[in-house]
């Protein structure tokens, strides 16, 4: 039943299912032959060339791991450079809100001490305008009782002695009150 499976070549054709003892020998120690020439002009540079691969991936591997290493180390730097920075800034900042406010108290305090300055030289103004008039008035007074003294005694009184009388007594009234 095998040899049904095998087709049967026309005459004088090969059939390379048709296994003959002695051409296999004879392939055989070709191979065996062709063997070490073989390893040296073809499987030697390949084989070079796989373990030249092998090493170059395993440099490129380790110079991976080396830039890998390194970028975390400059992240972790960076980190730490933008900590102090921040740091750094609120720290400005935390200052120059101190620099405001002290300044926000400088100006409230200049701007009462300038307003208190106004009121009290108003107030000298006030009191200045104050003895004026009532000075004017005390004068005028003087005058109206001197001039009403002179009506009921029916004589002249205007002499220096008569003024300096009716203000000792205008003075009185008002340092008795």
């Amino acid at each position: 039943m095998i040899a049904s499976f095998v087709p049967v070549p026309a005459e004088g054709g090969f059939n390379p299912l048709d296994v003959n003892t002695g051409s296999f020998f004879w392939t055989l120690v070709i191979f065996v032959i062709a063997l070490p020439f073989m390893w040296k002009v073809v499987f030697g540079p390949i084989t070079a060339a796989l373990y030249a691969r092998d090493a170059q991936a395993s440099e490129a591997a380790q110079a991976a791991q080396k830039a890998r290493d390194e970028a975390a180390e400059d992240r972790a730097r960076v980190e730490v450079a933008l900590g102090e920075a921040q740091a750094e800034a609120a720290r400005q900042l935390a200052a120059a809100r101190e620099r405001a406010e002290a300044r926000e108290r400088d100006i409230v305090e200049n701007a009462k001490r300038e307003a208190g300055a106004m009121i009290e030289g108003a107030r000298t103004q006030i009191r200045a305008e104050q003895e004026k008039a009532l000075a004017s008035i005390r004068a005028e007074v003087v005058d109206l009782s001197i001039a009403a003294a002179s009506k009921v005694i029916a004589r002249n009184v205007g002499s220096e002695d008569d003024r300096r009388l009716v203000q000792e007594m205008v003075s009185d009234s008002k340092e008795s009150k």
